[in-house]
Protein backbone atom coordinates (compact mmCIF):
# COMPACT_ATOMS: atom_id res chain seq x y z
CA UNK A 1 0.00 0.00 0.00
CA UNK A 2 1.53 3.31 -0.59
CA UNK A 3 2.45 5.26 2.02
CA UNK A 4 4.05 9.42 3.14
CA UNK A 5 7.06 8.75 5.22
CA UNK A 6 8.21 11.83 7.75
CA UNK A 7 12.03 11.77 8.47
CA UNK A 8 12.28 13.06 12.03
CA UNK A 9 15.73 14.27 11.80
CA UNK A 10 15.23 16.53 8.76
CA UNK A 11 12.29 17.79 10.66
CA UNK A 12 14.50 18.42 13.57
CA UNK A 13 17.04 19.48 11.80
CA UNK A 14 14.95 22.61 10.05
CA UNK A 15 13.54 23.37 13.31
CA UNK A 16 17.00 23.97 14.90
CA UNK A 17 17.69 26.02 12.08
CA UNK A 18 14.75 28.25 12.26
CA UNK A 19 14.70 28.64 16.23
CA UNK A 20 17.77 29.59 16.05
CA UNK A 21 17.27 32.59 13.55
CA UNK A 22 14.48 33.51 15.74
CA UNK A 23 16.53 33.67 18.43
CA UNK A 24 19.10 35.46 17.20
CA UNK A 25 16.47 38.15 16.50
CA UNK A 26 14.69 38.16 19.65
CA UNK A 27 11.51 36.60 18.08
CA UNK A 28 9.23 34.14 19.64
CA UNK A 29 7.43 31.45 17.42
CA UNK A 30 5.26 28.33 17.39
CA UNK A 31 4.94 25.47 14.83
CA UNK A 32 1.69 25.53 12.29
CA UNK A 33 0.71 21.72 12.59
CA UNK A 34 -2.50 21.97 10.48
CA UNK A 35 -0.47 20.17 7.72
CA UNK A 36 -0.20 16.92 9.95
CA UNK A 37 -3.99 16.37 9.56
CA UNK A 38 -4.32 15.52 13.89
CA UNK A 39 -1.95 12.23 13.05
CA UNK A 40 -0.78 10.95 16.37
CA UNK A 41 2.45 9.40 15.34
CA UNK A 42 2.94 12.42 13.56
CA UNK A 43 2.10 14.43 16.00
CA UNK A 44 4.28 12.55 18.48
CA UNK A 45 7.85 13.12 16.34
CA UNK A 46 6.75 16.92 16.10
CA UNK A 47 6.43 17.17 20.09
CA UNK A 48 9.88 15.46 20.87
CA UNK A 49 10.95 18.11 18.86
CA UNK A 50 9.10 21.23 19.97
CA UNK A 51 6.14 20.70 22.26
CA UNK A 52 5.94 24.77 23.60
CA UNK A 53 3.48 26.43 21.24
CA UNK A 54 1.54 24.76 18.33
CA UNK A 55 -0.92 26.63 16.25
CA UNK A 56 -3.76 25.04 13.85
CA UNK A 57 -6.98 25.76 12.51
CA UNK A 58 -9.06 22.67 13.16
CA UNK A 59 -10.16 21.91 16.58
CA UNK A 60 -10.16 18.22 16.42
CA UNK A 61 -6.16 18.59 15.68
CA UNK A 62 -5.85 21.12 18.92
CA UNK A 63 -7.77 18.28 20.73
CA UNK A 64 -4.97 15.62 19.77
CA UNK A 65 -2.16 17.91 20.77
CA UNK A 66 -3.80 18.33 24.20
CA UNK A 67 -4.28 14.79 24.64
CA UNK A 68 -0.92 14.11 23.56
CA UNK A 69 0.85 16.75 25.95
CA UNK A 70 -1.33 19.04 28.16
CA UNK A 71 1.66 21.55 28.34
CA UNK A 72 1.71 22.38 25.27
CA UNK A 73 -0.13 26.02 24.51
CA UNK A 74 -2.40 25.56 21.87
CA UNK A 75 -3.31 28.20 19.57
CA UNK A 76 -6.48 28.25 17.23
CA UNK A 77 -5.24 30.21 13.79
CA UNK A 78 -8.48 31.30 12.41
CA UNK A 79 -12.01 33.25 13.61
CA UNK A 80 -13.92 31.05 15.62
CA UNK A 81 -17.65 29.88 14.58
CA UNK A 82 -19.40 31.27 18.06
CA UNK A 83 -21.09 27.52 17.81
CA UNK A 84 -17.60 26.05 18.94
CA UNK A 85 -17.03 28.64 21.55
CA UNK A 86 -17.24 26.02 24.16
CA UNK A 87 -14.62 23.50 22.23
CA UNK A 88 -12.29 26.19 21.08
CA UNK A 89 -11.98 27.34 25.40
CA UNK A 90 -11.48 23.84 25.89
CA UNK A 91 -8.69 22.68 23.58
CA UNK A 92 -7.14 26.30 22.75
CA UNK A 93 -5.47 27.90 24.98
CA UNK A 94 -5.41 31.13 22.80
CA UNK A 95 -7.65 32.18 19.74
CA UNK A 96 -6.93 34.66 17.26
CA UNK A 97 -10.35 36.95 16.76
CA UNK A 98 -12.14 39.76 14.78
CA UNK A 99 -15.71 39.68 16.10
CA UNK A 100 -16.59 40.81 19.87
CA UNK A 101 -19.84 38.99 19.58
CA UNK A 102 -17.43 35.47 19.57
CA UNK A 103 -15.40 37.32 22.36
CA UNK A 104 -18.28 37.48 24.45
CA UNK A 105 -19.47 33.83 23.55
CA UNK A 106 -15.87 32.70 24.69
CA UNK A 107 -15.98 34.56 27.41
CA UNK A 108 -19.08 33.28 28.29
CA UNK A 109 -17.62 29.66 28.26
CA UNK A 110 -14.55 30.82 30.07
CA UNK A 111 -16.14 31.74 33.08
CA UNK A 112 -18.35 28.69 32.82
CA UNK A 113 -15.01 26.88 32.97
CA UNK A 114 -13.22 28.74 35.03
CA UNK A 115 -10.28 29.83 32.54
CA UNK A 116 -8.75 33.08 31.55
CA UNK A 117 -9.31 32.81 27.31
CA UNK A 118 -6.01 34.57 25.59
CA UNK A 119 -7.27 36.00 22.21
CA UNK A 120 -5.12 37.64 19.08
CA UNK A 121 -6.92 40.45 17.70
CA UNK A 122 -6.30 39.93 14.14
CA UNK A 123 -5.76 42.89 11.69
CA UNK A 124 -6.59 43.69 8.47
CA UNK A 125 -3.28 45.16 6.41
CA UNK A 126 -4.19 44.43 2.48
CA UNK A 127 -4.82 40.66 2.27
CA UNK A 128 -8.54 40.66 2.47
CA UNK A 129 -8.61 37.69 4.63
CA UNK A 130 -9.68 38.18 8.08
CA UNK A 131 -9.30 41.17 10.28
CA UNK A 132 -10.02 44.46 12.21
CA UNK A 133 -9.90 47.35 9.57
CA UNK A 134 -7.44 49.75 10.83
CA UNK A 135 -9.73 52.56 11.45
CA UNK A 136 -11.99 50.40 13.93
CA UNK A 137 -8.95 48.60 16.05
CA UNK A 138 -8.55 51.42 18.89
CA UNK A 139 -12.62 50.99 19.81
CA UNK A 140 -12.64 47.10 18.86
CA UNK A 141 -9.66 46.67 21.53
CA UNK A 142 -11.14 48.91 24.01
CA UNK A 143 -14.71 46.98 23.48
CA UNK A 144 -12.51 43.51 24.24
CA UNK A 145 -10.84 44.85 27.14
CA UNK A 146 -13.56 45.19 29.11
CA UNK A 147 -15.18 41.17 28.70
CA UNK A 148 -14.27 39.24 31.68
CA UNK A 149 -12.04 36.16 31.58
CA UNK A 150 -10.63 37.16 28.20
CA UNK A 151 -6.98 38.16 27.96
CA UNK A 152 -6.00 40.05 25.19
CA UNK A 153 -2.04 38.91 24.02
CA UNK A 154 -1.35 40.36 20.89
CA UNK A 155 -2.36 41.83 17.47
CA UNK A 156 -1.57 39.98 14.36
CA UNK A 157 -2.19 40.18 10.78
CA UNK A 158 -2.19 37.46 7.81
CA UNK A 159 -0.95 38.04 4.39
CA UNK A 160 -0.52 35.83 1.42
CA UNK A 161 -2.51 33.28 1.78
CA UNK A 162 -5.87 34.59 -0.12
CA UNK A 163 -4.71 37.31 -2.69
CA UNK A 164 -0.78 36.84 -2.25
CA UNK A 165 0.13 40.27 -0.74
CA UNK A 166 3.35 40.10 -0.09
CA UNK A 167 4.66 41.21 3.57
CA UNK A 168 7.06 44.16 3.66
CA UNK A 169 9.05 46.88 6.23
CA UNK A 170 6.51 49.43 5.85
CA UNK A 171 3.22 47.12 6.28
CA UNK A 172 5.06 46.14 9.54
CA UNK A 173 6.14 49.41 10.98
CA UNK A 174 2.71 50.64 10.52
CA UNK A 175 0.69 47.45 12.84
CA UNK A 176 3.61 47.76 15.09
CA UNK A 177 2.53 51.81 15.24
CA UNK A 178 -1.17 50.84 15.41
CA UNK A 179 -0.08 48.65 18.52
CA UNK A 180 1.83 51.50 19.89
CA UNK A 181 -1.36 53.93 19.60
CA UNK A 182 -3.59 51.34 21.51
CA UNK A 183 -1.11 51.18 24.00
CA UNK A 184 -0.74 54.56 24.41
CA UNK A 185 -4.55 54.94 24.31
CA UNK A 186 -5.51 52.50 27.18
CA UNK A 187 -2.30 52.63 29.52
CA UNK A 188 -1.47 48.81 28.29
CA UNK A 189 0.50 46.69 26.93
CA UNK A 190 -0.16 44.10 24.21
CA UNK A 191 3.35 41.24 24.81
CA UNK A 192 2.58 40.37 20.97
CA UNK A 193 2.61 41.43 17.60
CA UNK A 194 2.06 37.87 15.62
CA UNK A 195 2.63 39.43 12.29
CA UNK A 196 4.99 36.78 10.98
CA UNK A 197 4.50 33.81 9.01
CA UNK A 198 6.57 31.46 6.46
CA UNK A 199 6.55 33.91 4.13
CA UNK A 200 7.62 37.01 5.93
CA UNK A 201 10.97 34.74 6.76
CA UNK A 202 13.12 36.34 4.31
CA UNK A 203 12.80 39.66 5.81
CA UNK A 204 14.61 38.55 8.51
CA UNK A 205 17.41 37.52 6.65
CA UNK A 206 17.28 40.57 4.89
CA UNK A 207 17.35 42.69 8.17
CA UNK A 208 14.08 44.14 7.35
CA UNK A 209 11.77 43.23 10.34
CA UNK A 210 10.84 46.07 12.93
CA UNK A 211 11.72 45.18 16.46
CA UNK A 212 8.18 45.25 17.27
CA UNK A 213 7.36 42.22 15.54
CA UNK A 214 7.87 39.65 17.97
CA UNK A 215 5.76 36.39 17.26
CA UNK A 216 5.72 34.47 14.01
CA UNK A 217 3.28 31.39 13.40
CA UNK A 218 5.54 29.00 10.94
CA UNK A 219 4.37 25.57 8.98
CA UNK A 220 5.96 25.36 5.54
CA UNK A 221 9.34 26.83 5.85
CA UNK A 222 9.70 24.18 8.87
CA UNK A 223 8.22 21.23 6.81
CA UNK A 224 9.84 22.36 3.33
CA UNK A 225 13.10 25.15 3.94
CA UNK A 226 11.33 27.03 1.58
CA UNK A 227 11.35 30.52 0.81
CA UNK A 228 7.70 31.66 0.23
CA UNK A 229 8.55 35.15 -0.66
CA UNK A 230 10.93 34.11 -3.78
CA UNK A 231 9.53 30.72 -4.14
CA UNK A 232 12.58 29.29 -3.79
CA UNK A 233 14.72 27.47 -1.26
CA UNK A 234 16.03 28.66 1.64
CA UNK A 235 19.61 27.35 1.54
CA UNK A 236 20.81 24.78 4.88
CA UNK A 237 17.19 23.97 5.57
CA UNK A 238 15.92 20.14 4.20
CA UNK A 239 13.31 19.77 1.74
CA UNK A 240 12.48 16.35 1.76
CA UNK A 241 10.84 15.80 5.15
CA UNK A 242 8.33 14.42 3.39
CA UNK A 243 8.32 11.45 0.98
CA UNK A 244 5.27 9.73 -1.02
CA UNK A 245 6.04 5.81 -1.66
CA UNK A 246 3.39 4.05 -4.13
CA UNK A 247 3.77 0.23 -4.97
CA UNK A 248 4.03 -1.26 -8.88
CA UNK A 249 1.03 -3.24 -9.43
CA UNK A 250 1.67 -4.18 -12.94
CA UNK A 251 4.54 -3.17 -15.45
CA UNK A 252 4.24 -4.14 -18.99
CA UNK A 253 5.54 -2.56 -22.38
CA UNK A 254 2.46 -0.94 -23.97
CA UNK A 255 1.70 1.44 -26.70
CA UNK A 256 2.94 4.71 -25.92
CA UNK A 257 -0.73 6.57 -27.93
CA UNK A 258 -4.01 4.73 -27.16
CA UNK A 259 -6.16 3.51 -29.91
CA UNK A 260 -9.94 4.63 -30.63
CA UNK A 261 -12.15 7.37 -30.19
CA UNK A 262 -11.52 9.73 -27.28
CA UNK A 263 -13.92 11.68 -25.03
CA UNK A 264 -13.24 12.85 -21.33
CA UNK A 265 -11.55 11.06 -18.68
CA UNK A 266 -12.02 11.23 -14.86
CA UNK A 267 -11.24 14.77 -14.69
CA UNK A 268 -13.13 16.00 -17.41
CA UNK A 269 -9.94 16.12 -19.82
CA UNK A 270 -9.74 14.79 -23.35
CA UNK A 271 -5.56 13.94 -22.92
CA UNK A 272 -3.36 15.24 -26.13
CA UNK A 273 -0.91 12.51 -27.44
CA UNK A 274 2.61 13.22 -30.00
CA UNK A 275 1.53 11.61 -33.20
CA UNK A 276 5.24 10.97 -33.67
CA UNK A 277 4.73 8.27 -30.70
CA UNK A 278 2.10 6.30 -32.60
CA UNK A 279 3.12 2.86 -33.18
CA UNK A 280 5.95 3.13 -30.59
CA UNK A 281 5.86 1.45 -26.92
CA UNK A 282 7.26 1.47 -23.99
CA UNK A 283 7.71 0.08 -20.38
CA UNK A 284 4.64 1.38 -18.27
CA UNK A 285 3.94 0.82 -14.69
CA UNK A 286 0.66 1.37 -12.28
CA UNK A 287 1.41 2.35 -8.85
CA UNK A 288 -1.50 1.76 -5.81
CA UNK A 289 -2.33 5.83 -5.78
CA UNK A 290 -4.77 7.85 -7.47
CA UNK A 291 -6.17 11.22 -7.81
CA UNK A 292 -8.72 10.28 -4.39
CA UNK A 293 -5.03 10.79 -2.82
CA UNK A 294 -2.76 13.16 -4.64
CA UNK A 295 -2.33 15.76 -7.21
CA UNK A 296 -0.29 14.05 -9.34
CA UNK A 297 1.13 17.60 -10.89
CA UNK A 298 1.99 18.38 -7.16
CA UNK A 299 4.84 15.29 -6.60
CA UNK A 300 7.89 14.27 -8.99
CA UNK A 301 9.45 10.90 -9.34
CA UNK A 302 12.72 10.64 -7.25
CA UNK A 303 14.44 8.65 -10.12
CA UNK A 304 15.44 9.99 -13.26
CA UNK A 305 14.05 9.04 -16.39
CA UNK A 306 10.37 8.51 -14.75
CA UNK A 307 7.62 10.41 -16.08
CA UNK A 308 3.68 10.28 -14.63
CA UNK A 309 1.53 10.01 -17.64
CA UNK A 310 -1.56 10.50 -15.45
CA UNK A 311 -3.48 9.18 -13.18
CA UNK A 312 -7.24 7.55 -12.34
CA UNK A 313 -9.03 7.73 -8.90
CA UNK A 314 -6.93 4.78 -7.36
CA UNK A 315 -4.11 3.99 -9.95
CA UNK A 316 -0.97 6.26 -11.13
CA UNK A 317 0.28 5.64 -14.52
CA UNK A 318 3.99 6.00 -14.90
CA UNK A 319 6.31 5.91 -18.18
CA UNK A 320 9.40 3.62 -17.18
CA UNK A 321 11.12 4.24 -20.89
CA UNK A 322 13.29 0.89 -21.57
CA UNK A 323 12.93 -0.04 -17.78
CA UNK A 324 16.87 0.33 -16.96
CA UNK A 325 15.93 0.23 -13.01
CA UNK A 326 14.90 -3.10 -13.95
CA UNK A 327 11.69 -2.51 -11.68
CA UNK A 328 9.25 -5.31 -11.52
CA UNK A 329 5.76 -5.29 -9.52
CA UNK A 330 6.34 -4.89 -5.64
CA UNK A 331 8.89 -2.65 -6.10
CA UNK A 332 8.34 0.78 -4.94
CA UNK A 333 8.81 3.93 -6.63
CA UNK A 334 9.54 6.95 -4.15
CA UNK A 335 8.21 10.62 -4.91
CA UNK A 336 9.08 14.35 -3.44
CA UNK A 337 6.09 16.06 -2.48
CA UNK A 338 5.08 20.05 -2.53
CA UNK A 339 2.99 21.37 0.06
CA UNK A 340 -0.65 20.61 -1.32
CA UNK A 341 0.81 16.64 -1.95
CA UNK A 342 0.88 16.25 1.77
CA UNK A 343 -2.03 17.83 3.05
CA UNK A 344 -4.16 15.73 0.22
CA UNK A 345 -2.01 12.75 1.71
CA UNK A 346 -2.64 12.98 4.95
CA UNK A 347 -6.39 13.63 4.31
CA UNK A 348 -6.74 10.69 3.25
CA UNK A 349 -6.83 7.63 5.30
CA UNK A 350 -5.84 5.31 2.28
CA UNK A 351 -2.32 6.47 2.50
CA UNK A 352 -0.30 5.24 5.26
CA UNK A 353 1.36 7.00 7.11
CA UNK A 354 4.64 6.09 8.49
CA UNK A 355 7.67 7.72 10.52
CA UNK A 356 11.33 7.29 9.64
CA UNK A 357 14.07 7.71 12.57
CA UNK A 358 17.70 7.33 11.92
CA UNK A 359 19.26 5.69 14.88
CA UNK A 360 22.78 4.94 14.59
CA UNK A 361 25.94 6.04 12.16
CA UNK A 362 24.63 3.14 10.02
CA UNK A 363 21.15 5.37 9.27
CA UNK A 364 19.45 2.19 10.31
CA UNK A 365 15.66 2.49 9.72
CA UNK A 366 12.78 1.99 12.00
CA UNK A 367 9.28 2.57 10.17
CA UNK A 368 6.30 2.53 12.29
CA UNK A 369 2.77 2.19 10.62
CA UNK A 370 0.46 4.60 11.79
CA UNK A 371 -3.40 2.69 11.17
Amino acid sequence: MSHITLNTNKLRHNYNFLNQLFEENHIEWAVVAKLLCGNEKFLKSLLEISDKEICDSRLTNLRHIKELSPKTQTVYIKPPAKRLARSIVKYADVSFNTELDTIKALSDEAIKQNKIHKIVIMVEMGELREGVMVKNLSHFYGEALQIPNIEIVGIGTNLNCLNGILPDEKKLVKLNRFKEIVEESYHTTIPFISAGSSVTIPLILKNEIPSGINHFRVGETLFFGTDVYNDSIIKGMHQNVFQLTAEIIEIAEKPMVPAGDAGTNLTGETPTHDEKNIGKTSVRAIVDIGVLDIDPKNIEPLSLGIEIIGASSDMMILELGDNNYDYHVGDTVDFSMNYMAVLRAMSSEYVDKVVDNKINARHHKILEYVN
